[in-house]
């Protein structure tokens, strides 16, 4: 649960102020000619005196103090010129130093103009949101505490925040089930809650289970499913309905609940935190969620391909070859690459309800990190106009993506002198194209935008959240469905 807003369009009084016990004071970077006039401003002005500060600087350094009864005040200064990106990451900066402490309780206070307070009010609120909530950890003296109360001071939105509320929802929701270990989130346990999700929201909800899958001709997804001990693997299918319908997107998630490597093996250095493997399925399920919550007027069909990657006598190995759903035949190169594989079978499914545009999520491979690092995430889409519109949506969400070509000449490296494709190369040059150039061999003509997560996680936060785990692709997939659909 996220913490209860309660708005006041009032600024916050005397009698309010030396009653917060943690206090943030988002100001506009107009504001900073005369600190003085601001919440706590005659504090503030000798907090800067002594240590030798200009006023100027708190669009950069957050500047923090006790107040008199025993709370602690921190300003922050918001250039409106600044990127989102940038503009999230110094509020989360800012209120971190008070979500330490584990309050119930939160009081944010805007200044500036209305324009001015709208945008300080719905970065700290979301903000707020997404950190305040308390994510899954087994320790025997546990201290976190969720936040529960949020008073808002200086703005009233007559929605109540509630696009921004239902993006932190699905941002938590995507965080909460990719920290979980994997002893707890095995395919079936996975099965289970979203089944339970999907009572709770109404959606519609179907299961292709490993038996199914067999008998339909998946290949693809049933050689990694295979290797495990328990026939716990499936393909989940969601479908939200709204009352108004502008766009119908299929939403695809890589859900590996673990990852081996697979005869393969990958070392300990890399194998450890593989239970995160799954995050491109949360982030699939995180945006149905968000969308349901704001009543986004776009029909989803989410698939989730929910399996494990183990080491057993019965799992795929190297010069195996599969047929997939559509009739593609497969040679198996590497073990480690099952997450185009089981993407692979769920794509196809996917286009089969020929949607105007698929998008997949996956942590996929090792060298869009190389490229890009754990700061943005990598984009590929089919036509130079859905790649645009990837990117706008990063710049608008504050989740960063760089698009990628994808130009038809890459696939040679993929021929098969045995099967149709090559499932990858050995030699791991330009992985992150070619995994792309293998999964576009699944979506037939369909509009089809594919997401490398290479952001999924990033040591000390990233944007708008401060854990490790960031829940990225939900902000930005529901910019870009919003943006789809003419909001």
């Amino acid at each position: 649960m996220l913490a209860t807003l309660q708005q006041h369009a009032k600024n916050l009084s005397r009698q309010e102020f030396s009653r917060c016990s943690h206090l943030i004071v988002v100001l506009p970077k107009s504001a900073l000619a005369a600190p003085r006039a601001v919440p706590g401003g005659v504090l503030l002005v000798a907090i800067l005196a002594r240590r030798r500060m200009k006023a100027a600087e708190l669009l950069k350094t957050p500047l923090a103090a006790s107040l008199p009864h025993g709370g602690l005040i921190v300003w922050c200064a918001i250039d409106p010129k600044a990127s989102i990106f940038d503009q999230h990451s110094l509020v989360c900066k800012t209120m971190q130093g008070l979500l330490n402490e584990q309050p119930l309780g939160l009081t944010i206070a805007v200044h500036g103009n209305e324009s001015e307070r709208a945008s300080a009010a719905g970065h700290a609120t979301y903000v707020a949101w997404v950190n305040g909530a308390a994510l899954p950890e087994r320790k025997k003296k546990s201290k976190s505490k969720p936040l529960k109360t949020i008073d808002l001071y200086g703005y009233r939105d007559k929605d109540n925040f509630s696009a921004l509320r239902a993006r932190a929802e699905g941002n938590v929701l995507c965080r909460q089930l990719t920290v979980l270990p994997p002893n707890e989130l095995t395919p079936a346990a996975y099965r289970v809650r979203i089944r339970d999700l999907a009572k709770q929201y109404g959606w519609r909800h179907a299961e292709y289970d490993f038996k199914k899958l067999r008998k339909m001709g998946a290949g693809a997804f049933c050689a990694v499913a295979q290797g495990s001990a328990t026939d716990d693997a499936a393909i989940v299918h969601l479908r939200y309905l709204p009352r108004r319908v502008r766009q119908t997107i299929a939403l695809v998630g890589k859900g590996i609940c673990f990852d081996t490597g697979g005869h393969n093996l990958k070392p300990a250095r890399y194998m450890h935190g593989m239970h995160e493997d799954m995050n491109g399925s949360a982030v699939a399920l995180a945006i149905l969620l968000a969308a349901t919550r704001a009543d986004a007027p776009v029909s989803i069909d989410c698939w989730m391909a929910l399996a494990q990657n183990h080491i057993s006598p019965k799992a795929y190995k190297q010069n195996d070859v599969v047929m997939a759903l559509n009739g593609t035949t497969i040679e198996v190169t590497h073990t480690d690459a099952e997450g185009r594989m089981v993407l692979a079978d769920a794509l196809t499914l996917a286009a089969r309800g020929k949607p105007d545009l698929i998008i997949d999520f996956a942590t996929l491979t090792g060298s869009m990190h190389v490229a890009l690092g754990d700061r943005y995430s990598g984009v590929f889409a089919t036509t130079d106009e859905l790649a645009a519109q990837a990117v706008a949506a990063g710049r608008a969400s504050g989740e960063r993506v760089c698009a990628f070509p994808m130009d038809a000449d890459y696939d040679s490296a993929l021929d098969s002198k045995i099967a149709d494709v090559k499932q990858c190369t050995l030699e791991g040059d330009a992985d992150h194209i070619l995994a792309t150039r293998f999964l576009k061999r699944f979506v037939g003509n369909t509009p089809w935008i594919h997401v490398d997560l290479s952001g999924s996680s990033c040591k000390g936060g990233l944007g708008a959240v401060a854990s490790d785990v960031t829940g990225f692709g939900v902000a930005w997939g529901m910019s870009l469905l919003h943006s789809m659909a003419g909001d």
